[in-house]
């Protein structure tokens, strides 16, 4: 299959590792990644902050950039959701913007869903011998409703031992802009976060949004927790011969 792949800002600018181990899982599995030069944001932050005509421009870029993919694999289940839920709003009933990204929405995954729901596969030949525990992110949990996919990913990963999150379903209080404008409670959200990871005992925090992980990570390590935050691809492209952990 041919999969472009829409790396997302966060990743690009923070987490390159992120994207190159999506390239190197689904080269793994035999399929063909292709990535647009032209992409660019998928507006997410213009459009949680009311700048709404400059969301619909980069919407309309987003079209174009990847209107002719097969599939569209984005390793952040916000910016998937993004796509897939506020691009329609965007336009007008009946618009053109509408209607391209009602017809491009389903096309785009987020890595869990590329693989259980599209690929078919579970176990993707990876190994992961670490303690982890998973947290589900907001996107993930109530917009893309990713249920079990990353678990029963996570759960094929030969040495990898899952382990369940107290709290798993509360928010980690990054929210994007969130955090700049709400720094008391979007510190102690974060707190909880880090401290009911902790009390698992594993050695990685797992998620599908490297933003979140960003967020929870920086409190773990001024906490000196000792745990890493690590995304789930990285966890699915590692091997024995090329491990995510050194």
């Amino acid at each position: 299959m041919r999969i472009a792949l829409f790396v997302t800002c966060v990743n690009d600018t923070l987490y390159p590792g992120t994207g190159r181990a999506v390239v190197r899982l689904l080269e793994r599995l035999g399929h063909e990644v292709v990535f647009p030069e032209d992409q660019t944001c998928c507006g997410q932050m213009h459009y949680n902050s009311g700048y709404r005509r400059d969301a619909q421009r980069l919407a309309v870029r987003f079209v174009r950039t990847f209107e002719d993919a097969d599939a569209v694999v984005a390793p952040s289940g916000s910016c998937a959701a993004m796509i897939r839920d506020n691009y329609p709003r965007l336009g007008e009933d009946g618009s053109r913007l509408q209607r391209a990204t009602a017809e491009l929405g389903p096309r785009v995954y987020d890595l869990s869903e590329l693989l259980v729901d599209v690929l078919g596969v579970t176990d993707v030949g990876a190994y992961f011998p670490h303690t982890v525990t998973y947290h589900p992110t907001c996107h993930g949990l109530r917009m893309l409703r990713l249920g079990e996919r990353p678990y029963r990913l996570l759960r094929n990963v030969r040495g990898l031992t899952l382990v369940d999150l107290p709290g798993s379903a509360e928010c980690c209080g990054f929210g994007g802009t969130f955090a700049v404008k709400n720094p008391d409670v979007s510190a102690a959200m974060g707190s909880d976060k880090a401290r009911n990871a902790a009390s698992t005992g594993a050695e990685v925090l797992c998620a599908v949004d490297n933003s979140c992980l960003m967020h929870i990570g920086g409190t773990l390590s001024r906490e000196r927790a000792g745990m890493r935050v690590v995304h789930l691809a990285e966890i699915l492209a590692s091997t024995e011969r090329e491990p995510a952990l050194a």
